[in-house]
């Protein structure tokens, strides 16, 4: 069923998952003693049902589908695999390093995703320095 959707709508699909899984990690300090799956799944049906524009253009008996609902969990999976395993750039890397050394402080990311949230977390307490 999901592969019978328009690449338009699969790529909205995908990024309302991206979307959704850094704001949620972002929301409980990329956490992994606080992850729930059950949490992460709630919120992003809350940001789809209040933010994306495909949940309109797929019709309501695939939505209702459990092979969909089936399909939907392996791409949820799929995503936030790919999220924890892109590596974090070298600029990220060398920005992080250099605002850590002003601060004193040791922040650890493992993905580009988290690299970027510490990046924008020292950003903010640079700020206030």
């Amino acid at each position: 069923m999901y592969k019978q959707l328009s690449s338009g709508v699969k790529i909205s699909i995908s990024r309302s998952i991206s979307t959704a899984f850094e704001q949620y990690l972002a929301s409980i300090g990329w956490n992994e003693d606080k992850f729930s799956m059950e949490d992460f799944v709630a919120n992003w049906q809350k940001y789809f049902m209040e933010n994306a524009a495909w949940f309109e253009k797929v019709p309501q008996e695939v939505l209702l589908n459990p092979e969909f609902h089936e399909e939907i969990a392996q791409k949820i999976d799929d995503v936030i695999a790919k999220i924890l395993n892109e590596e974090p750039t070298k600029k990220q890397i060398e920005s992080i390093e250099k605002m850590q050394k002003q601060l004193g402080t040791n922040y650890t990311f493992g993905c580009k995703a988290e690299a970027n949230y510490v990046e924008q977390l020292l950003k903010e307490q640079l700020k206030k320095k």
